[in-house]
């Protein structure tokens, strides 16, 4: 009934509603920042301060709350609010030219843009299935240890910080994505909730807290699998004892333009909570309306609403990461937005081969950043999903995989510039100081990061350790001047094969032909080794 009396009202107006589109009103101030300032944790709590603190990141305007009397303002002169960004300082409705001139005439506004790419306002495509490369093919595995996941953790040298105890610990990640049933009841995610790990989640499109509905695309559910699902002797993700918060921003049935703004929020959520990293599989060209889409000159990394808020969430001290797309096979082969920002950390795919996979989405950005930044496993790659296994494949996969080193490595180096951590992700990465159009700087080496940081240690060029020989056949020895306190020896799939104690060699004869990681204790620090059994 409502929707025929809002036709009928809305016939007389059928000239002007024509021409109404999706904007932004952007206010020209926060009058009530000053009490902010005076007592931030009425919007941050206070790991999201201590976070800041950390690294050396200020307090400023975008932080504090949306002045509420301007959206009422609004309200007043018959507008409906469809949704609202603290960041950039303002909020989204459908206006026609006569509502623009009017809404720009308010002395608390400052600026209106328009959504739409070829705006009939004045103001200063077929639809794709854009899970076409998310595809499931379900199967039950039963490997000891990491199981199935291990090749594609392996394949970004994330096992030594693993073994040095670096698993997502104290490390809080927001899964910005389509939803996440099962989640709260599959066994798979079961030594999360145990853990206390699921810290809340929100639902941004519908604005409730039902992300486990089971009738929501289950995009989300594996992508968080992939970091933090667990079933014990057949898969661990790449953070497994990260926390996690879970937000929905994206209907996975339409594509509209408020899935920014709905991402954009679920940001400003994440920040609020003091998450260290957001990672999301998500991407935006092409819209149900055409007026909308993208074209690739857009793709600069400051057109779209998503990548202006991506870009602000990583000058809060928050590690961004996000999937090129899996468009590299269509007549759109680009990257999307908000992969197109400068600021994250974009994600292209490769296979169990380190090839770039087919599907996987090509940059530069059209500014010319390279993009993406690196490559993970995003070919026939594993995740959980409820109680099993799953075989995944896309950008969308290969991102949380990578988002789960990023965790381990903040875990090692919480004080670590986020943008010197970008830096290093890209110059350790195989290709570089080349790179490809489609695998960035190269498939990531997590290891070999973690190694280099420690090298620079003051402590470490004290007790400069080695090991030889390598590939060993019989003694492994270790040569260090000071004290071995214990030797652990791991095998490919992580597990204890040897221990010793005060001793600078082990016999490793017996030792199966293959790749093993030496962990040495010394008085004050500990180092990963990785040898070679021939």
């Amino acid at each position: 009934m409502k929707k025929i009396l809002l036709f009928c009202f809305l016939a007389g107006y059928s000239l002007s509603q024509a021409q109404s589109e999706l904007v932004f009103v952007y206010f020209n101030d926060k009058p009530n920042k000053a009490t902010f300032y005076a007592n931030p944790l009425s919007e941050l709590t206070q790991k999201s301060l201590n976070r800041r603190t950390s690294l050396g990141i200020p307090l400023n305007d975008q932080d504090a709350p949306i002045e509420p009397s301007f959206i009422q303002n609004l309200q007043n002169l018959g507008f409906t609010i469809i949704d609202s960004s603290k960041w950039l300082n303002g909020v989204a409705l459908t206006a026609n030219q006569a509502q623009v001139n009017l809404i720009k005439a308010q002395s608390f506004v400052q600026s209106v843009e328009s959504f739409a790419k070829n705006s009939s306002l004045v103001l200063k495509t077929e639809t794709v299935n854009k899970w076409k490369s998310f595809e499931h093919a379900q199967k039950n595995l039963t490997v000891f240890n990491y199981g199935s996941g291990l090749d594609q953790i392996d394949q970004i040298n994330l096992k030594p910080l693993h073994l040095a105890g670096f698993t997502g610990t104290g490390v809080t990640i927001a899964v910005i994505d389509t939803g996440f049933p099962t989640v709260n009841t599959g066994s798979a995610f079961s030594r999360l909730w145990t853990n206390n790990s699921i810290k809340g989640g929100y639902d941004f499109v519908t604005k409730t807290t039902n992300i486990y509905d089971t009738t929501l695309n289950a995009h989300g559910t594996v992508v968080l699998g992939a970091i933090g699902g667990y079933i014990q002797n057949t898969f661990v993700g790449s953070a497994p004892d990260s926390d996690f918060y879970l937000y929905r921003s994206e209907n996975a049935a339409a594509e509209v333009p408020e899935e920014e703004l709905y991402w954009i929020e679920a940001a400003e959520e994440a920040d609020r909570k003091g998450v260290d990293l957001i990672t999301t599989s998500l991407g935006y060209s092409t819209f149900d309306d055409p007026k909308y889409s993208y074209t690739y000159a857009n793709m600069n990394g400051t057109t779209s609403f998503i990548a202006r808020g991506s870009q602000i969430a990583v000058s809060k001290g928050i590690f961004v990461l996000v999937a090129a797309g899996n468009s590299g096979a269509q007549t759109w082969h680009y990257i999307t937005t908000p992969a197109d920002n400068a600021q994250v950390f974009t994600i292209g795919s490769v296979d169990s081969a380190g090839i770039s996979s087919t599907f996987s989405s090509f940059g530069p950005n059209s500014s010319g950043a390279v993009k993406p930044d690196a490559s993970a496993r995003g070919t026939a790659s594993t995740t959980v999903n409820n109680n099993i296994t799953t075989t995944v494949s896309g950008t969308s996969i290969a991102t949380p995989i990578a988002a789960g080193g990023v965790a381990c490595l903040i875990q090692a180096f919480p004080s670590m510039n986020r943008n010197t951590m970008r830096t290093q992700l890209r110059q350790t990465a195989s290709l570089f100081p080349n790179h490809t159009d489609q695998m960035g700087y190269g498939i990531l080496n997590f290891g070999s990061l973690y190694n280099s940081v420690l090298n620079t240690s003051e402590l470490v060029k004290r007790e400069k350790i080695s090991i030889f020989p390598n590939p060993v056949q019989s003694i492994l020895n270790i040569a260090t001047e000071g004290e071995v306190l214990s030797l652990e020896v791991y095998d490919n799939l992580g597990r204890l094969v040897l221990k010793s104690k005060n001793q600078k060699s082990i016999n490793v004869q017996d030792f199966s032909h293959g790749t093993y990681y030496l962990k040495i204790q010394v008085k004050d620090r500990v180092y990963y080794e990785k040898f070679l059994k021939d």
